[in-house]
Parts: structure tokens; sequence; C-alpha cells
């Protein structure tokens, strides 16, 4: 057990929100341990000489096997990102912009939406989920832009959806700002973002680093794009006017008069009050203080362009920052531009029919559970597809460069791993936990590797920075967690924030705890009381990054497990008398996006393979689990495995934006499962651990 000097906690605790560059690291403050040595499977079943079942033995070989093909040349895994048809849109809407949407991308792009469309001619944005508003606008909008009419049959059919849900005027505010950039709607209609925010002190209750990592690289360049105010002309015909409604308006005075009056003013009152402010600033001919504005935000997004042309590594990120730099007058063939441009175009998956455009891609994500998966499942690191993927993470590791996260971290070096190939500015905490358990098992494979323990620690030291004040972790940075911006009119979404979340704080605390964090260490105590305080009434935790309840269970039961918590306590017992009681009739598990609308966890009315993967790790860190709820959640995976080893999944399991935007990962199908299946194995067998010789 370590213990901590309290005065080094003390004056921890006091520097908060503050960032030193000369004082002590994190790793000094907290020592990393001697490693735990949880041996992987082939040590658990030549240890004890067990036999398997015939069908399981099967299973997993065929599944490591598919799931080894799948290993790029040079080591990593990429898995397709599935979303919905707004990303694809979008794209048409910045290409057509710039002036660069050629016939071929158009046509291509056209067949990939009118694919997606529903029979009620509406567009969704998960399967089998309700038609979406927003996203049948831009839906309808990029076919009359790739060429087709009002008069064909399938804008017909989504016109009328569209005006039985309110028309343009309904939409979300992302949708309203790509249809001002063409004069579909008008820029005074759409709640005002000054280029002035740039310029606030970070004591100010907004300011850029109080946003998401996300809503900042989104918003930054909007801040230009909104002072421009730009409208590229279309021809009648491409435009959407048949989608307005005639709305009866109330002039802002009497809105303004209206909150004055109410007794009870709340803060969505104070910050349209707010809007009414801004808006009549935006009227004013003399800003003094916009060119500096102005010229912040155009060094920002320079300064925040990745070395192969990357913007935050989503595709509104990279969209926005395009368009904002044409603007400041920026040719499309100046090299950033021209970069960033391939960078955009390379998420793009295209066949001799077919565009569709990824919002991101995943490669980091993908290799790091393939990794950790295929080591949990028996193959030995000395193994050729363990070791080229150990390669490729570590050279991926980012060392050298302070993103965003410094702002608010306790002082460590960087550390960390990107989501995506290229992401210095914005290290992912998920990633870099999964990127650590798939270093682990290569640290003392044969004999001590000085270049693995180096970036675990460094990845550890990080992790330890990002820890929040209330013990958890966010995805990308600390205490990101001020809700009042939540509350803005802009923020239609209600996803500008990244506070600490159950998912992504199990998944690091197995990540500390198979390296050696005992369960009474300082970061590990405040992990599980987060944990506590954070789980919902019925036994289960939300999972932020995954859907949903069932995701953020499983994170945190394995979490708990290999960080040595007391796996009998009622808090735990509660969880997983929560998973079995959700399981289907069929043996597996199943849970629908519109958990995250409801607030609870919503039955999918079916299984799929990566939820009752997700179901049974978390059923598996229990010993007091029921037996019979593992063994058919084991034999429904069993039953469902195809012939290659994979299993099949056509689901949206993956979050993006709760409630607005969701994920399909292509290989959750096939890691998910096999890890599983590992563990089952594992726990048959048994699961002692040693202490290793401490890191370097």
């Amino acid at each position: 057990m370590l213990e901590f000097a309290p005065q080094l906690l003390q004056k921890l605790g006091q520097t908060v929100l503050t960032r030193w560059s000369n004082s002590a690291s994190i790793k000094e403050v907290f020592p990393i341990p001697p490693r735990m040595d949880i041996p992987p499977l082939h040590v658990v079943l030549k240890d004890t000489h067990a036999t398997l079942d015939p069908s399981l033995a099967t299973a997993l070989e065929f599944a490591q096997q598919h799931l080894a093909l799948l290993q790029q040349p040079s080591g990593f895994w990429e898995g397709s990102v599935h979303d919905n048809v707004t990303i694809t849109a979008e794209y048409l809407m910045t290409l057509r912009f710039l002036g660069l949407l050629d016939q071929t991308t158009a046509q291509k792009a056209k067949e990939t939406i009118l694919q997606a469309q529903l029979e009620n001619g509406a567009w969704n944005i998960y399967r089998g989920g309700p038609p979406e508003h927003s996203a049948t606008v831009e839906a309808y909008f990029a076919l009359k832009l790739c060429g087709m009419t009002s008069r064909h049959k399938p804008l017909e059919r989504a016109r009328q959806k569209i005006l039985e849900q309110g028309g343009i005027a309904t939409t979300r505010v992302f949708t309203k700002i790509h249809l001002a950039l063409f004069g579909q709607y008008s820029w005074d209609q759409i709640p005002v973002i000054n280029p002035e925010l740039m310029l606030l002190p970070k004591k100010a209750p907004i300011h850029i680093y109080e946003f998401s990592s996300w809503s900042r690289a989104v918003i930054i360049p909007l801040l230009i794009i909104f002072d421009r105010k730009p409208i590229h002309p279309l021809p009648k015909h491409q435009g959407v006017s048949e989608l307005h409604l005639p709305v009866s308006r109330v002039r802002k005075r009497d809105q303004l008069k209206k909150i004055i009056q109410n007794r009870k003013v709340d803060l969505e009152q104070i910050f349209h009050v707010a809007q009414t402010v801004l808006s009549i600033y935006e009227k004013i001919p003399l800003k003094p203080l916009r060119k500096k504005a102005l010229d912040r935000a155009e060094k920002w997004i320079l300064e925040h362009q990745d070395p192969d042309g990357n913007w935050g590594g989503i595709f509104p990120a990279m969209a926005n920052s395009i368009v904002a730099l044409h603007l400041r007058g920026y040719t499309l063939d100046h090299p950033i531009l021209k970069n960033g441009l391939k960078v955009l175009r390379s998420f793009a998956q295209e066949t001799k029919t077919m565009l569709r455009m990824q919002s991101t891609v995943s490669p980091v994500w993908d290799t790091g559970i393939a990794a950790y998966t295929l080591s949990e499942a028996g193959r030995r690191p000395t193994d050729s597809v363990l070791r080229k993927s150990a390669d490729w993470l570590i050279k991926l590791q980012i060392l050298n460069v302070e993103g965003d996260w410094k702002h608010k971290a306790r002082p460590s070096r960087p550390g960390g791993w990107p989501f995506e190939f290229e992401n210095d500015q914005y290290p992912d905490i998920d990633d870099s936990a999964l990127a650590i358990l798939a270093l682990l098992p290569h640290e003392h494979a044969s004999k001590p590797n000085l270049k693995v323990t180096h970036s675990i620690d460094r990845g550890i030291e990080w992790l330890l920075g990002m820890q929040g004040s209330d013990g958890g972790w966010g995805a990308f940075d600390r205490d990101n967690n001020r809700h009042i911006l939540n509350q803005i009119p802009f923020a239609d979404l209600k996803s500008l924030l990244d506070p600490s979340t159950p998912d992504v704080t199990g998944h690091v605390i197995e990540a500390l705890g198979a390296a050696g964090y005992e369960r009474h260490s300082e970061p590990i105590e405040k992990a599980i009381g987060f944990l506590k305080k954070s789980q919902e009434p019925d036994g289960s935790w939300y999972g932020r990054w995954g859907v949903a309840y069932i995701y953020g269970t499983g994170a945190v039961l394995s979490g708990l497990k290999v960080a040595r918590e007391n796996m009998k306590t009622a808090y735990i017992e509660k969880s997983h008398t929560w998973l079995s009681k959700i399981q289907n009739s069929d043996g597996g598990w199943g849970e629908s996006c519109a958990a995250y609308d409801k607030g609870r966890y919503v039955p999918l009315g079916y299984s799929t393979a990566s939820q009752t993967a997700w179901a049974l790790i978390g059923l598996l860190a229990c010993p007091q689990s029921s037996e019979k709820s593992i063994q058919k959640g084991v034999r429904y995976l069993l039953d469902h495995q195809k012939p290659d080893g994979s299993w099949d999944e056509p689901e949206w399991t993956g979050t993006g934006f709760p409630r607005h935007f969701y994920l399909r990962y292509d290989y959750y199908r096939i890691y998910f499962p096999l890890l599983a299946l590992a563990r089952y194995v594992r726990k048959l067998h048994g699961n002692q651990s040693k202490t290793v010789s401490a890191s370097a």
C-alpha cells in the first residue's frame, strides 16, 4: 500500500487549475508501483493442464484467427466507423461552398444518402431509430445539391415529414448554420456566438477552455464564420424554400419584457437576455476588439493543425477550420488548406458507386482493444501480431506535444495516445488506458523491455495528471464540467462538456490496477468514490461512449475487479443482479440508443454481440454472479458466431453525442465477444496474480 504525505496532497489540491512547468510532476507525487502480473490465458491453461469444451475452444481459435487477419501490415487495426447521413450531407455542403463539388462525388454521395432513407421518407440516426428531423433536412438539402428536384419521389416523401415537424425553423443550430451558408436560412435567426469569446479571461464563467475539446475545435472556426456570415448563392431550384413554414414571430423586445416581468428567472432566460444584447452588439458598425479576436481565432486554428493537416480528429472541426481559413483569405491551393482537404477526403469510404463520409477514424482505439483482447485470449507477447501492434502503439504515443489538456491538468508530461492516426492536441484518456493494457504483457515477455516500460510509465503519469477533482476521468480534459455552458442557446445539443464518466473511469482503473496500483492507493480510492456516487439507483452505471448502461456497467465492474475492489460488497452485488435481471430470453443482452432519451436502460428487444459481451465481462468480474446467466450468455455468443469467427452486428452500439449522434464501430462485433469468452475461460480455470519487479 502506498502512503502519501498530507502536505503534498494539500498542495496538489490547492493547485488543481494551475499548470506548473517547473514543479514536481505527478509521477513524483504518486510514484508508479511494481507491476501486478496477471498471467495471460495461455499461461493459465498451461499451469492448470486444463481442457476446454470443444465448442468453446473452437470459438476462441476462430475468433482469434479472424481478428488477427484484420491487422494491417504496419501493426494496427482500423474498423469502419458508421454514423448517420448528416456527415456525408455536410461534406457535400462543404465542397459546394468551396466550389469543389464534382459530379462524380455528388453522384456517389447521393446514392449513399438515398439508400439510408426510411420508407416513411425520413432519415434516422441509428438503426431502427425513429425519424430524426435535422438529419432529414440535411439529407434533403444535400440531395438537391446533387441535382435532384423537389418533384422526385424520395424528396416528396421527405418534404412531407419535414413540414410535419415544423420545417427548417425547428432544426438544430448546426443544421441552420449549414443552410445559412447558402442563404437558405437567415444568419440573424441563429443564436449569436461572438468572436470576442477568444478574449475572455480564464476566470470568466465562459471561456474557450471550459468547452469540451470537440466543441472548442468546432466553435472557434465558427467565430470567424459568424463574423463574416457568408452566403454562397444557389440557383433557385437547388434551394429549400419549400421547407419553410410561416411562423408567428414575437418581437425580441416583447420577449425581453416578459422575462424581466417574470420573478423566477433561470439560467436559460438569462442567456436569452444575453442573446438579445449580443444581437444588438452585432449590428453596431464599430467593434474595437473584433479584429484582435479574429486574429486570435485564426492563430488558434493554425496552431491546432497537426502536421498531416488534421484538426481535432473529427469531421466538423476539420470542415469548419477549412471554411474559416478560406474566409480569412487562404486560397484553396494553400498548403494548409490542401492538407486539410486531403485528410478530410481520407475519412471517406468510396467504391465505384458509393461515397460515405466517416465522422472520424478509430485506429488507436481498435488497436488497443484488439491487441489486449488477443493477449487475454492466449496469444503470447512474442507472437508477431502482438509484437507489431505494440511497436505501432509506441510510435503513436504523444510524448512531445503539450495539447489543450495542459490548461487544467495536474503537473504531468505528455504521454497519452490519440484516437486517430494523429491528433497531438487531443490525446484520448480512454484510448490511453487501453493502450497501456495492450502493452503491459510485453514488458516482461522474455527480458525487461525498457522501451515498453518507458511508454507505459509515461502513459500512467499522464493519466494520473488527468484525474478529475471528483475522482473520475473524462475523455479529453480534466474537470470539464461547467454545466452553465449547456444552457446557452447555441448549445441545443447539450454536448459542450466533457465531465468524468463511469465508463472511462472504469477503463482507467483497470489499466492502473493491472499496472500495480493497489485498491487503497490514492488514485484508485478516489476513483472508486466517484463510481459509488455515480451509480444509478438500479445498480447500473451510465455509459457515455457506448450504448449505454450495459456498456458503462461492464466497464466499471471489469475495472473494479482488476483494481482489487472487494467484489462481494453490496453496491457491486446490486450491479451484477441488475445485469442478470435484464438478460434476454435467448441468453444475450441488447439495449436501445433510446436509453439516452429516457435517462435509463431501454431494452432493444433482441440481443447484440457487443452488448452481450459487455454484460458478460461485467458478470465475470463478480464471483457472486449467476452462473446460469453467464452460461446462457456464453451460449448465445457460441450459437451466433459466424463460420469465419466473427459475429454479425448491424446495430449502433457506440455513442458520439447522447440523444443526437451514434456510431457503429465495425470491430466491436469481433473483439468484445472474443474478450468475453477469454474472460469466461479465465474464470473457469482460476486467475492468480503475482508481483513482479518494479518498473524502471
